[in-house]
């Protein structure tokens, strides 16, 4: 078991390692994400699972406070409400839980950063071109080459491993990061 657990950190430890290639885009991410907030938008996360629970964990890094006492920003998670996501899933499709939410709190100007691991998910690709002819900036977070993603996102962050454990530590780490340049 204990060689298991080695195993386990020495390849999550790599994959970090391969997020060196990926900080111009981070850079470029925190920079639309500023540029949004400092101009009075909001930063809108979703994803499906882990990536939903990773969405509603950056969106209460942002709200609340990262590593500096400051004002609140506008972080907000579309994953949260689920009488909203269910009565939508319920009369229209699971795949429009997101595009409802996004036509109803949206705004040019504001970000939406959508994280899969696989880049596919259905509800994700919905909404990205409907957020995009909004004038909402997209980010994608996702896996090794970035799935239907790749090409419906205004900025693509793809951590290079097709391993979703791996894939959703490096998503978490990025968050952070960006987090921690937009608290400046």
């Amino acid at each position: 078991m204990e060689q298991r657990v080695h195993a386990i950190i020495e390849e999550s430890l790599a994959t970090h390692g391969l997020l060196f290639d990926l900080i111009p885009a981070i850079r470029k991410a925190a920079q639309i994400m500023i540029e949004s907030l400092r101009s009075g938008g909001k930063i809108m996360f979703a994803g499906n699972g882990g990536s939903a629970a990773d969405a509603q964990h950056l969106a209460a890094e942002l709200v609340n406070r990262f590593l500096k006492e400051r004002a609140p920003m506008a972080g907000l998670a579309l994953t949260t409400d689920t009488s909203v996501m269910t009565a939508i899933g319920n009369d229209y499709s699971f795949d429009d839980i997101f595009v409802k939410q996004v036509q109803a709190m949206g705004k040019k100007g504001d970000v939406l950063c959508c994280l899969s691991t696989s880049g596919n998910s259905k509800d994700i690709v919905k909404v990205l071109p409907i957020a995009r002819s909004m004038g909402i900036a997209t980010i994608g977070l996702t896996g090794s080459g970035g799935g239907a993603m790749a090409d419906m996102v205004d900025l693509l962050i793809a951590v290079p491993s097709k391993a979703t454990p791996r894939i959703q530590e490096c998503h978490i780490l990025i968050g952070h990061i960006l987090c921690e340049l937009i608290e400046g």
